[in-house]
């Protein structure tokens, strides 16, 4: 009974930190996320201390709270700006730019103006998008960037694992030659693995071979100057 109500709490404070988020601008609202994730491990933790769980539930789900809050994302004015100047750059192109449930700058880019079939050559007209996008991410020395290449069903995994990692790596490899850290950008390759629809017709095989390109903000930079504001001195 004891290790139910336990659950009980827990579930409670992840519903009502998720429920109040409706209400909150985009910082608040990826902080929030964070947390309540938090405070829920927090008390499980707690809870599987055996003798007074009760408390122990209570401040692991502050401390957890506390962690998660540092461990989620933030949609910052530096976040905000860089989504409207891809916006701009990328009109009319197909490539899609989101902002993602967890408060991340998502690219979506096609085939057609990213790479030819079967090759990782960054092809002529996808390198504006690319200049700009590197612009953004030396403006804010405080993202991180995941790049994650996808191919179609042709050729099978021997082939094309390997192709979408290449992919991403040449992506980041144009990020770094301008200027972008390389300790700031992951790459992954997820071959024909995650469709976005069945490779049933030459227009749905183009639509699954595509770069994904996440930017997030780390919640520990929410105190981080804004753009027009001098960067903390180095440590």
């Amino acid at each position: 009974m004891q290790m139910r109500k336990q659950i009980t709490v827990t579930s409670l404070v992840a519903i009502v930190t998720l429920s109040g988020c409706a209400n909150m601008n985009e910082v608040q609202r990826g902080t929030a996320t964070g947390a309540g994730v938090g405070a829920g491990l927090g008390a499980v933790l707690g809870a599987a201390t055996g003798p007074g769980g009760g408390r122990r539930t209570a401040t692991g789900a502050a401390i957890g709270g506390a962690a998660g809050a540092v461990i989620g994302n933030i949609w910052s004015s530096r976040m905000e700006q860089q989504k409207r100047q891809m916006e701009q750059v990328t009109q009319g192109t197909g490539v899609q730019v989101t902002q993602t449930q967890d408060n991340r700058l998502k690219l979506d880019i096609p085939s057609d103006i990213s790479f030819d079939t079967n090759r990782s050559d960054i092809k002529p007209n996808f390198r504006p998008i690319l200049d700009r996008f590197a612009s953004g991410l030396v403006e804010n020395p405080y993202s991180r960037v995941t790049i994650v290449g996808h191919t179609d069903n042709t050729g099978g995994d021997a082939v094309n694992d390997p192709l979408s990692v290449n992919r991403a790596a040449r992506t980041r490899d144009y990020l770094t030659a301008r200027g972008v850290p390389t300790n700031r950008i992951n790459i992954d390759g997820r071959g024909s693995h995650e469709p976005l629809v069945a490779n049933d017709t030459e227009a749905n095989r183009a639509r699954n071979r595509r770069v994904e390109i996440y930017v997030g903000e780390p919640q520990s930079t929410a105190q981080a100057p804004q753009p027009g504001q001098p960067l903390p001195p180095p440590r």
